[in-house]
């Protein structure tokens, strides 16, 4: 079965089935479950005696999970993908994964639900949080920074060249009025660039920032891959889709310097073998990147990338 027609919404998803290798009676980890089109094709590859775990931090996540995926091989966590070392360790788990696929990045029901306010297309409650039942939303945090704090984020996260304009902007709104809504915020966004990128919204960036620090994503990201070779079996693997530069330079670094092993200063007399220490991965093909018809048929998978490692 084409498991692009379990849900047309999971990015490159044929893809990652392939690269995760997987055996019908193995355990694995979907670790970013979204609404389950990654799980669904995993589940469609195991037989009754294979196991899937998934991690979502969106409640709204784990309750669609709890609803439609009654299957006995399937088990669901709310927290953090970065915590999953701690529950599947509890479980007795620690090296016995066969395969861990991480999906990285907001969803598109979360970007579609405008109550999230993670559009900058649709009005709706400035938030911007994965998990709404914790932490400070995007407005409580936007209303009360200091400026050159703003801006820093702007210009780390989402790479904005007018981050300090932006930044200034929002401080002078706020003195008349706090922030709210999405659209307060695309519109002062927008006032404040002097050039628009014609391929692009002038808010892009600035939302990618705010989001991605209101939840700590990339810490979540390098936390999380620094636990997967304690829970993953000789021969299990590592599947990682990422949808933007800073979060697939995070894999891609850690792909490469667990592939690489142990450096020594050149023209030492040593074995392979010493060379070869702190090797925890070789390197499966080369970044996946989605095809012109998937682009077409999902445009959100324009930008996204996949990297496949295998555990030594």
């Amino acid at each position: 079965m084409n498991a692009t027609a379990l849900s047309h919404a999971s990015v490159l998803l044929n893809e990652a089935i392939t690269g995760l290798n997987i055996k019908k009676n193995g355990i694995y980890v979907d670790a970013t479950f979204g609404r389950g089109g990654h799980s669904k094709a995993i589940l469609h590859c195991l037989s009754e005696n294979g196991r899937l775990i998934a991690f979502d931090r969106d409640i709204s996540a784990v309750e669609h999970a709890k609803k439609n995926f009654n299957d006995r091989r399937f088990s669901i966590f709310h927290c953090e993908f970065s915590r999953m070392y701690e529950t599947l360790q509890r479980a007795n788990l620690h090296e016995k994964i066969d395969g861990i696929l991480m999906d990285i990045g907001v969803s598109s029901p979360q970007i579609d639900n405008a109550e999230r306010g993670f559009s900058f297309m649709h009005d709706g409650p400035l938030d911007m949080r994965m998990d709404q039942t914790q932490g400070q939303s995007a407005a409580e945090w936007l209303n009360s920074a200091d400026e050159p704090d703003i801006a820093w984020v702007l210009k780390t996260f989402g790479e904005e060249k007018f981050s300090k304009r932006i930044a200034k902007a929002i401080v002078d709104y706020r003195l008349h009025s706090p922030l709210k809504n999405t659209l307060e915020l695309v519109e002062v966004i927008v006032g404040a660039i002097p050039v628009k990128d014609k391929h692009k919204h002038p808010a892009t960036r600035s939302f990618q920032a705010i989001r991605i620090f209101i939840n700590t994503e990339l810490q979540e990201l390098e936390k999380a891959l620094g636990t997967c070779a304690s829970l993953l079996c000789g021969g299990g693997r590592l599947a990682v889709i990422s949808f933007h530069s800073l979060e697939d330079r995070i894999v891609k670094r850690f792909f490469k310097s667990k592939s690489q092993g142990k450096k020594l200063p050149l023209g030492l007399p040593v074995l392979q073998e010493e060379i070869d220490k702190g090797k925890e991965y070789r390197l499966i093909g080369k970044a996946i990147k989605a095809s012109d018809v998937e682009i077409a048929q999902n445009p959100r998978a324009r930008s996204a990338v996949l990297r496949v490692a295998e555990k030594l």
